[in-house]
């Protein structure tokens, strides 16, 4: 199958993403689009130094938003610290299963965020409404201590983005979303924001299912009208300890790298990867908001 794949250019640089806990997690997803755990080391630890280094770099650019992924960023040791010295570049928002928030760091991120002019967002991962649901996607004993955590930030002022893949069908959504807004209210979150992510079909997510389809790629004739700033590509790059590649999602591929440094990376990228076809039908899914990902409450 000869397919002519898009290339993208990068308009501007709006938001700068780091891999700062690399690919290793404290729990292992059957769903993981980059196969974290807490045995995968391709990629590691972004220090503060490293990180700061990057916001330096970020200034000229003009990014305007930080987002912070992994892996799981709080099991990086400096993760306070980083949160603390990008708040004073910009918004944060970090991407995080809950688990190792304790009391102590919800208050001191509660403190970092009071003594700031931009918004701190936390994105706490829940893949099920009850525990069996969750639990047989994320690991026995996690649903708890995910709503644990989301409690303790809840307590301490912040009103967490829970993020959900679907994994149901569609004619449940109605009973799934009912679901997961009465357990939030439950446990104390009566403002409950939640937003609902596609799967990506790579990594675990494509043993665990069948994968994408040999159709399912972005072409030339599919760009035509269509809104580019919806793919994330278009308008900012991740930084790993591995160096900057194009975007959250493609870090397990060797060509996704596009250079050492943030104004190397500033190239047009070709949208080759099936995940990409997940972007174009779903919009810029890993940000927080957008027009087309499927956003419920």
């Amino acid at each position: 199958m000869n397919l002519v794949h898009p290339k993208l250019k990068i308009d501007s640089l709006d938001n700068l993403w780091f891999q700062v806990s690399g690919t290793i997690c404290n729990i292992a997803c059957k769903h993981c689009f980059n196969n974290s755990s807490p045995t995968n080391r391709n990629f590691g630890f972004l220090s503060l130094e490293e990180s700061t280094k990057y916001l330096e770099e970020s200034i000229e650019l003009g990014v305007k938003e930080y987002y912070f992924t992994g892996g799981e960023p709080f099991a990086n040791k400096e993760m306070i610290q980083i949160i603390e010295k990008t708040l004073e570049y910009g918004p944060v928002t970090v991407l995080t299963n809950g688990m190792l928030i304790t009391e102590e760091k919800a208050k001191q991120l509660a403190e970092i965020e009071s003594d700031t002019i931009f918004s701190l967002e936390m994105r706490v991962s829940l893949d099920g409404y009850t525990e069996q649901m969750n639990d047989d996607i994320r690991g026995k004993g996690v649903f708890k201590k995910t709503m644990l955590g989301v409690e303790r930030l809840y307590q301490n002022g912040f009103l967490p983005i829970i993020t959900v893949t679907k994994t149901w069908k569609d004619f449940e959504d109605e009973k799934v979303m009912n679901g997961f807004r009465d357990l939030l209210i439950s446990h104390g979150y009566l403002r409950p924001r939640i937003k609902i992510l596609p799967s990506l079909k790579i990594g675990k997510e494509a043993v665990r299912t069948k994968g994408y389809d040999k159709y399912e790629y972005v072409t030339e004739e599919m760009m035509d009208g269509f809104e580019k700033e919806q793919l994330l590509c278009s308008n900012s790059r991740l930084v790993t300890s591995k160096g900057v590649y194009v975007c959250p999602i493609l870090i397990e591929s060797e060509d996704a790298k596009v250079g050492d440094d943030l104004n190397e990376s500033m190239k047009p990228y070709e949208l080759k990867h099936q995940a990409c076809y997940t972007c174009y039908l779903y919009g810029a899914i890993c940000s927080n908001f957008s027009t087309s990902a499927r956003e419920e409450l």
